[in-house]
């Protein structure tokens, strides 16, 4: 057994959290993909799309899973922010605690999160004492979404194409003036 620096033992730091790795497995595989680790044990959400449109509803309601007992009635606020936006606006960012679940009714992300970057998600469990935790790298939100990425190739081609037709019309210029 491993010994700690106070010359206990850290199993019961351990010990402590493995019914909700149980409980975990059981929600994941009652909802295969839907729901992600947050930055704490106690608490899952909803996975969200890796980049999305500006003020666009998403495609599914956003929620929080309590894994340990959240009082219904509990107020859960998500806030969004990076290092170039520390605190996006959101709207619909508060809900309350029902069941052991807060469900976001048509969460929206209107500011930006900057090109190439995510959102970090704080989720604040409104208890006593309040929980606060995080969902990293969760959401980049731009003013057109997602879109297929540029060809290098067919822009090459556009390239060339164009600088021929202009050649030519060039030549074609100079030869009738």
């Amino acid at each position: 057994m491993a010994a700690d620096q106070t010359g206990g033992d850290n199993t019961s730091a351990n010990g402590d959290l493995w019914w909700t790795e149980r409980i975990l497995h059981e929600i994941q595989a009652e909802h295969p993909g839907e729901l992600v680790r947050t930055g704490s044990p106690y608490f899952l959400c909803s996975v969200l799309p890796t980049h999305w449109r500006s003020n666009k509803t998403l495609p599914i309601a956003f929620k929080v899973v309590a894994l340990g007992d959240v009082m219904d009635g509990t107020i859960v606020t998500v806030r969004a922010g990076n290092d170039e936006n520390c605190c996006a606006e959101l709207r619909n960012c508060t809900a309350v605690m029902k069941n052991q679940i807060a469900k976001f009714n048509d969460l929206r992300f209107v500011g930006r999160s900057g090109r190439g970057k995510s959102f970090t998600i704080t989720i604040t469990i409104s208890s006593s004492p309040p929980q606060v935790t995080t969902y990293t790298k969760a959401i980049k939100v731009t003013v057109d979404g997602p879109r297929e990425p540029r060809s290098k190739t067919r822009a090459t081609q556009y390239t060339i194409h164009t600088s021929i037709n202009l050649y030519f019309k060039y030549v074609h210029l100079k030869r009738f003036h």
